[in-house]
């Protein structure tokens, strides 16, 4: 597609890194709620534990390497460092006898994901300008959807009557793409000095904060809200399940559902090239709402297949633009520390979320619990008319210049 063409090579290589990171995480991430009831007896409370304590982990990691990779000259040796935690410790979830050891290493997979993000995220906006900045974070994200793709399909094959595999072994199974991506990102990007970091690393928290300017503090604000009605999607599955979709079907949509997200995702973000990021995210998070709704009062299977598809729509208009937009607020020696901020006001959320969703879901019922979360998304909505900057981008900027990559 043409407008592909602009995007770095970095950002390409970085794409491939995340479609078999992902292709590891989703064979084992749908037939998690499935392995915890039916393998070890675990309830949904459990599994509101193990996903908010895990994301929320990742994302306070996720503030301090995006500071420690403001302090040094090279990115690429602190995204090694997480990729290879979670490409290591993830498969061991095949071996737990009961829910806590799933805990253990699914804690230390997140871990891995907090270390990493930030710091890459940061490397795509040192090899991006605000003129192909959404397209090349879409085409990011866009990547990696369609490892969330491949990963529920192979699940399927192998939990399949021509394999029968059973669950533990095709969660061990993970371990063959996971190193697919390690040995991509370590041979396959070649970062040169792409920022100079600040000539006295002692750590000044507020001061960076402060300096990151009112808007983006406001953005921060309003993303908090609507994590906190953003639970864990792992109770999308459970729903699912309640109306009648069977297990292997299961597997199948999130990988459908993932096709939808991954043409989002490209489409999103290139849209918010042309249009500025703040009108796209406005739209992403009314329809979060609205979706959300439609969980809660549609009880039919084939409906809420639907409504369960539709949801991969949002993904586009927000992830990869929330990114962009952090991106363009953000001086570019505070880069890694902006999404350190942007990932942990996700996790700061994340737990909360997923923890009072279970709760509401287990006392009141599942509808009260997506009513909930379509609420927060409301509000959330409403709070980002506040912040004035739009920052619609110049269709004519060029690239960064090849001394940012080598």
């Amino acid at each position: 597609m043409k407008f592909l063409k602009n995007i770095p090579s970095t950002v390409v290589v970085l794409g491939l890194v995340s479609l078999f990171t992902d292709a590891s995480t989703e064979m084992v991430f749908p037939i998690l709620p499935v392995f915890l009831s039916q393998v070890l007896g675990a309830g949904p409370l459990a599994l509101g534990i193990i996903e908010g304590i895990a994301e929320s982990t990742a994302a306070v990691l996720k503030v301090f390497s995006g500071i420690w990779a403001d302090r040094v000259k090279k990115r690429k040796p602190i995204i090694v460092l997480g990729y290879g935690l979670s490409s290591f410790f993830r498969p061991f979830i095949g071996l737990a006898t009961a829910w806590p050891a799933v805990l253990l290493f699914r804690f230390i997979d997140r871990v891995g994901k907090g270390i990493r993000s930030s710091p890459r995220d940061a490397l795509i906006a040192d090899v991006t300008t605000p003129a192909n900045r959404g397209t090349s974070f879409g085409y990011h994200q866009a990547m990696d959807h369609a490892g969330a793709v491949i990963g529920p399909l192979v699940s399927w094959v192998l939990l399949s009557a021509y394999v029968g595999l059973p669950m533990r072994q095709v969660i061990l199974f993970s371990a063959v793409p996971a190193l697919a991506a390690w040995l991509t990102l370590f041979f396959g990007v070649k970062e040169g000095t792409s920022h100079e970091p600040p000539k006295n690393p002692k750590l000044e928290l507020l001061k960076d904060w402060k300096n990151l300017g009112g808007d983006f503090r406001f953005l921060m604000l309003a993303l908090l809200v609507f994590t906190l009605g953003c639970s864990t999607d792992a109770f999308l599955l459970v729903r699912l399940s309640q109306v009648g979709v069977e297990t292997a079907a299961i597997a199948v949509l999130w990988a459908l559902f993932h096709v939808v997200k991954m043409g989002a995702a490209a489409a999103g973000g290139h849209l918010s090239d042309y249009t500025g990021r703040k009108p796209v995210i406005l739209a992403g998070w009314f329809y979060y709402a609205l979706i959300y709704a439609a969980f809660a009062f549609v009880t039919e299977r084939n409906a809420l297949i639907g409504v369960f598809l539709a949801y991969g729509i949002y993904f586009g208009l927000s992830e990869p633009v929330e990114k962009a937009y952090v991106a363009d607020m953000a001086p570019k020696n505070l880069r890694g520390t902006a999404f350190g901020y942007y990932n942990l006001m996700v996790g700061l959320g994340a737990l909360p979320a997923s923890l009072l969703f279970g709760f509401v879901g287990q006392r009141w019922g599942y509808p009260a619990a997506f009513l909930m979360g379509a609420a927060f998304a409301a509000l959330a909505s409403l709070l980002l008319f506040f912040i004035k900057k739009s920052v619609p981008p110049s269709s004519n900027l060029d690239l960064p210049p090849e001394t940012s990559e080598e």
